[in-house]
């Protein structure tokens, strides 16, 4: 934790150091940004904007973690299926999400269901095609040795193909985490009402020069925790691969 502490705190003092006697209009002093980002945030709008954006990532993100996951395991199971459907995703995959946006607007509303499905449109990719490859991966001794132990169906699925594609899986989802952040606040840009992007936006259209500042350090540090939180997932579900892999490698 504290090596990943470290180049932040380097790159902060770095920044305040040659933004202190910054005349610039557009780039205006650290300690500026920051006193103005407490009183931007840590106020009314943690609610009105914060929050939303918060749980439209969230929600969003575990939508495409759980679809990524279904499908996925079902493609990767079944050759035949991925077959048929292989043009059809790759197709839709090619689509920036961005692109989406409008045609999601038209259809949907400008409400916080559009803004989810643009982020699960975006962040189901990662997660689907390594589902998809750690399906694929499963070790063929262990295949044959879990059916002929008569261990199938959700059985099989348990106890040996997700927990032997869960790295894959895991990567898949670490990827989509960072696309769910951007896609939040893209879609929260485009005719929204609330929101990190909205406010971030409307920020610099009125030319408030330091509130757009804080806005862009807040998607930093949210951002940043997100990662955190994440690799502690990471560990604690992978714990017995990465003991693994240090085993290989003649580790203690």
């Amino acid at each position: 934790m504290g090596f990943a502490l470290t180049l932040p705190v380097v790159l902060v003092t770095l920044w305040w150091v040659w933004s202190a006697d910054s005349t610039n209009y557009y780039a205006p002093p650290l300690q500026t940004i920051l006193t103005t980002f407490g009183d931007v945030w840590f106020s009314e709008r943690l609610r009105a904007d914060v929050l939303p954006s918060v749980t439209r990532l969230l929600i969003g993100y575990t939508g495409a973690v759980v679809l990524g996951v279904g499908l996925g395991v079902l493609l990767g199971a079944n050759r035949t299926l991925r077959r048929v459907t292989e043009p059809v995703l790759e197709f839709f995959r090619a689509i920036p999400p961005p692109a989406l946006i409008p045609i999601l607007f038209l259809f949907a509303g400008i409400g916080d269901t559009a803004k989810v499905i643009v982020i699960i449109s975006g962040a189901v990719w990662p997660v689907l095609l390594n589902t998809v490859e750690g399906v694929r991966a499963v070790d063929d001794v262990l295949s044959d040795t879990s059916r002929s132990y008569g261990v199938t169906g959700l059985a099989r699925l348990r106890h040996l193909v997700l927990p032997a594609a869960s790295p894959q899986i895991v990567a898949g989802m670490r990827q989509a985490l960072s696309i769910s952040i951007i896609l939040m606040v893209i879609s929260e840009m485009f005719a929204s009402t609330n929101g990190l992007g909205f406010s971030v936006i409307q920020f610099q259209r009125s030319f408030a020069i330091p509130e757009m500042w804080s806005g862009i350090l807040l998607l930093g540090l949210l951002g940043f925790v997100l990662s955190l939180l994440f690799q502690l997932f990471e560990r604690r579900t992978l714990r017995w691969y990465h003991g693994l892999r240090r085993s290989q490698r003649g580790e203690n």
